[in-house]
């Protein structure tokens, strides 16, 4: 079965093709180069989901699963949670990884260790070629956010994301223990289930 997963992110395909197996034939947004962006005007992760999963699946007439995730502070209110790709462009600052978690590290700076909890989200559609969606899963990790960064492996915040069970950063993860723990793995694991039955 072929597969369009809706990002031009090469380590989020990675991940996926990882977690999916190879039953699933994946490709991304690279393969449409003409294909329009989808705004994602959602208010919830599973609302942004499933607005890139129809989007793109009409536009390429490709089975399509998009992810929509982030990270959620406490000491935050839940932010930057929907916006965490863009958070350093919604203040004012570059966009990218590095801007995003200095901007992070500034804001937390007086928040106290105890209080530093955090979770990262994931939520997954799946639309067939004509913008129905078919299937939907979420799940997510707890951790807490350190003050520096660690580790070399991962992107987005996982340098800053502490997950307690493993004593490590997401970045500081092999990508197979990451699969095995992380919001996505987790999520993309009930996928993988609900495909094999569709």
């Amino acid at each position: 079965m072929r597969i369009l997963i809706a990002t031009t992110n090469a380590g989020k395909l990675r991940e996926f093709q990882q977690m999916l197996g190879d039953q699933f034939a994946l490709m991304d947004l690279s393969a449409f180069p003409q294909v329009d962006e989808v705004e994602e005007t959602g208010k919830t992760f599973a609302e942004n989901a499933a607005l890139k999963a129809i989007g793109y699946a009409k536009q390429t007439s490709q089975w399509t699963i998009a992810d929509d995730s982030g990270l959620c502070v406490d000491a935050l209110a839940g932010s930057p949670g929907i916006f965490s790709a863009r958070w350093a462009q919604r203040h004012g600052r570059d966009k990218g990884d590095q801007s995003n978690n200095e901007l992070l590290l500034e804001q937390m700076h007086n928040v106290a260790d105890e209080a530093r909890g955090a979770k990262f989200v994931c939520a997954l559609a799946l639309s067939d070629p004509s913008g129905k969606i078919v299937l939907t899963t979420d799940d997510f990790v707890p951790g807490r956010i350190l003050r520096e960064p660690r580790g070399k492996n991962g992107f987005g915040y996982d340098p800053l994301f502490f997950v307690p069970e493993l004593n490590r950063t997401a970045a500081e993860l092999l990508p197979e223990e990451k699969s095995r723990v992380s919001h996505r793995g987790r999520a993309l694991r009930k996928m993988r289930g609900l495909l094999e039955s569709l």
